[in-house]
């Protein structure tokens, strides 16, 4: 079924999927037909609407965080009632929280599977950081929210910044990390994939003032990810010539499903 778009959404919030919770079977004879058809439309719509409306909250928050923006702003972009958004969310506080877990639990799942047969913590550390920026790099609005969020205390404690510590903490485990101090090596590491995102939406944007001076200090587009994965690994005390070797191993692919 055709979805509307607000004019103002972007390629890059509509490839925002958030899946619901499946109907429960319903046992046949106990509807007819057209109750169980309607019954199946209504849940499409309920499900379309949902979406829509995170999808307008990722275009707005992405630019001006969850303050910066009204109910009506959101109902407005994703081109639904007012009185529509009650529905699925109760307040502007819970459609955010909702896009956290979109944002950061759901990449974070999909990169665990991504390097659920990856047992060196450099590898995992490397294949994660090329991954976000890769997808920062392919959804600008999804990299753009990272880069709001992605030091706030919420971020650091769920999600990825969850999952960035536990891999931190087995490297230094198994002194495959030289990180003395585990916080500050995970402030280090955080910081510098969410620069490498920033220089690379810089790099990337014709219109940007600042684009061709980035693009004279050498940070092209073509292998941002690689050299923040790279510097990264440095800095965990991984050799430089093995870091920039293993930077560039090839990714194991997986779907990377937003939720």
């Amino acid at each position: 079924m055709p979805r509307r778009t607000s004019a103002t959404s972007s390629p890059a919030t509509r490839r925002l999927r958030t899946p619901e919770p499946a109907l429960a079977p319903v046992p046949a004879g106990d509807l007819p037909a057209a109750a169980d058809a309607r019954e199946s439309r209504g849940a499409r719509r309920k499900r379309e609407t949902r979406t829509r409306l995170l999808e307008a909250a990722l275009q707005l928050m992405a630019v001006r965080g969850m303050e910066g923006v009204a109910i009506n702003e959101i109902t407005e972009v994703a081109d639904v009632g007012f009185g529509s958004f009650y529905n699925h969310f109760e307040s502007k506080e819970a459609i955010y929280d909702a896009l956290m877990d979109v944002v950061f639990e759901g990449f974070a799942d999909a990169l665990d599977a991504l390097v659920r047969e990856v047992t060196d913590p450099a590898e995992i550390v490397a294949f994660s950081v090329r991954h976000t920026l890769l997808r920062a790099r392919r959804e600008p609005l999804w990299g753009q929210f990272l880069l709001r969020e992605g030091l706030s205390t919420r971020a650091l404690t769920r999600g990825l910044g969850q999952r960035l510590l536990r891999d931190l903490s087995k490297g230094v485990a198994t002194r495959r990390f030289k990180a003395p101090d585990l916080l500050m090596s995970f402030v280090a590491v955080g910081g510098t994939v969410l620069a490498a995102i920033s220089a690379q939406q810089q790099a990337g944007a014709d219109d940007d003032p600042q684009a061709a001076l980035v693009q004279q200090m050498g940070l092209s587009l073509g292998d941002i990810p690689e050299r923040a994965a790279t510097i990264v690994l440095t800095t965990l005390g991984i050799d430089q010539a093995e870091a920039e070797r293993m930077a560039r191993k090839p990714l194991p692919t997986v779907e990377l499903k937003t939720a």
